[in-house]
C-alpha cells in the first residue's frame, strides 16, 4: 500500500512541476471576428466580439499543453471600433502585467480591420521586451473552418517561445509571424490577410514550432520615447487620402477643426497636387504638423524629390503606410512639435 502510494505521489508531484514549468501566458481579448458568431456556418455574415476569451480558449485542442492560460476582457468590438481609448487601456494593462511578474507572454486577440495599426501602436508604446504577440481571424468562431483556433493556438507558441522575446510587437496570421511595425492587411476576405509588403514574413509558426528568419531592426519597445503613462489621450492627427483631381476640402476641413497634425496618403512618391500643396503649406504656417505617406502600399516617400518639402514645411513617412504613418505622428506629437525631431523619429522608428 505504501509502495502504491508513494508511486502515486510521485506521479502527481511529476504532473506538478511539468505545470508549473510551463511558460504563464496571458491572453487580452478585444473581440473582432475571432470572437464573432454567425446565425449560419456557411455564410459570411457575422456579429464580431460575441464570444468571451474563456470560450476562446477552450476551442484550441491542446493549448494547455504549451502554457499556463489565462484570459482577460480588455474589450469586445469588431475593430473597426478600435480608438485611442482602448490603445491606451491596453497598452496600460500590459505594461501592469509585467510589472508585476503575472505572466511571461502576452497574445491579444483582436479584430483584423485595425490590427496592424493596434500592433504599431503597442511596439511604439510597450516599455518592456517580453513577448507581447497580436492575432485574429477572418472567420467568426462558428463558421465552418475557423481560423481563429490555428491563429490562436499558434499565437501562444509564439509568445511562449524564448524567440519572441526582444523581438518588439509581433503578429501571427496563417502561420506566418510579421513584425508589429511593418505588417499590413492586405486582403479584405482571405485568410492569408496580412503580410509586411516591404520587407516579408520575419518568420513562420509551424506544427507548434517557431522559426525565426529575422529580426525587426528598427526601435522599439522600451527603446522608443513614447512613454504615455499618465497620457488620457493622444494629439489629434488626421489622415487624408489624395487621388485625381482631389480638392483642398478635406485638409482646410481639418484645419478649421483644430488638429495638430495630417497625414497625407499622397499620389506616387507621397506627391500632392497644386491645391493640396498649398493648403498643407497654410496648415504648416498655423502650426500644424503635415507628413507626406502615399496611398502606394509599398516603397518609401523620400524627402525633396518632386515635392520640395523644404519649401513646404512638411516631412515624410518613409516606408510607413498613412494609417501607421498617424500613429507614430500622434505619439512624437506628446514629445515635440519640433519638425526636424519628428522627422528624425519617421526614420527611426
Amino acid at each position: 500500500m505504501k509502495t502504491l502510494l508513494a508511486l502515486v505521489l510521485s506521479i502527481f508531484l511529476s504532473f506538478s512541476i511539468q505545470a508549473q514549468k510551463l511558460p504563464r501566458i496571458k491572453v487580452l481579448a478585444t473581440g473582432g471576428t475571432i470572437a464573432g458568431k454567425g446565425a449560419s456556418a456557411d455564410r459570411s455574415a457575422y456579429k464580431a466580439g460575441e464570444l468571451p476569451i474563456k470560450d476562446l480558449i477552450s476551442a484550441v485542442p491542446g493549448i494547455e499543453k504549451i502554457a499556463d492560460i489565462t484570459g482577460e476582457q480588455i474589450a469586445n468590438v469588431g475593430s473597426q471600433d478600435m480608438s485611442v481609448d482602448i490603445w491606451i487601456k491596453l497598452n496600460k494593462r500590459i505594461n501592469e502585467i509585467y510589472k508585476n511578474n503575472e505572466a511571461d507572454g502576452i497574445v491579444i486577440t483582436h479584430g483584423t480591420d485595425t490590427q496592424e495599426e493596434t500592433a504599431y501602436f503597442l511596439s511604439l508604446t510597450v516599455r518592456y521586451d517580453k513577448p507581447v504577440v497580436i492575432t485574429g481571424s477572418m472567420r467568426p468562431a462558428t463558421a465552418i473552418s475557423a481560423d481563429g483556433p490555428k491563429n490562436l493556438f499558434d499565437a501562444v507558441t509564439l509568445a511562449a517561445s524564448k524567440q519572441a522575446a526582444n523581438s518588439g510587437v509581433l503578429l501571427v496570421f496563417n502561420e506566418y509571424i510579421l513584425s508589429g511595425r511593418d505588417a499590413v492587411k492586405t486582403s479584405t476576405t482571405h485568410l492569408n490577410a496580412f503580410n509586411a509588403p516591404n520587407s516579408g514574413p520575419i518568420g513562420q509558426v509551424y506544427d507548434g514550432k517557431v522559426v525565426m528568419y529575422q529580426k525587426e531592426l528598427r526601435k522599439s519597445n522600451k527603446n522608443t520615447p513614447f512613454d504615455i503613462t499618465g497620457l488620457t489621450k493622444l494629439p489629434d492627427v488626421a489622415v487624408v487620402e489624395l487621388f485625381a483631381d482631389a480638392p483642398a476640402t478635406a485638409i482646410n476641413a481639418y484645419v478649421a477643426a483644430g488638429v495638430k497634425g495630417i497625414v497625407t496618403g499622397g499620389l506616387g512618391n507621397g506627391n500632392l497636387n497644386k491645391v493640396n500643396s498649398d493648403a498643407a503649406a497654410a496648415a504648416v504656417k498655423k502650426g500644424i504638423v503635415v507628413a507626406r505617406a502615399s496611398r502606394v502600399p509599398t516603397g518609401r516617400v523620400t524627402l525633396l524629390d518632386e515635392t520640395d518639402d523644404a519649401k513646404l514645411g512638411t516631412i515624410v513617412a518613409d516606408d510607413l503606410i498613412p494609417q501607421k504613418a498617424r500613429i507614430l505622428l500622434m505619439l512624437g506629437l506628446t514629445q515635440t512639435s519640433d519638425s526636424k525631431k519628428l522627422q528624425e523619429y519617421f526614420f527611426e522608428y
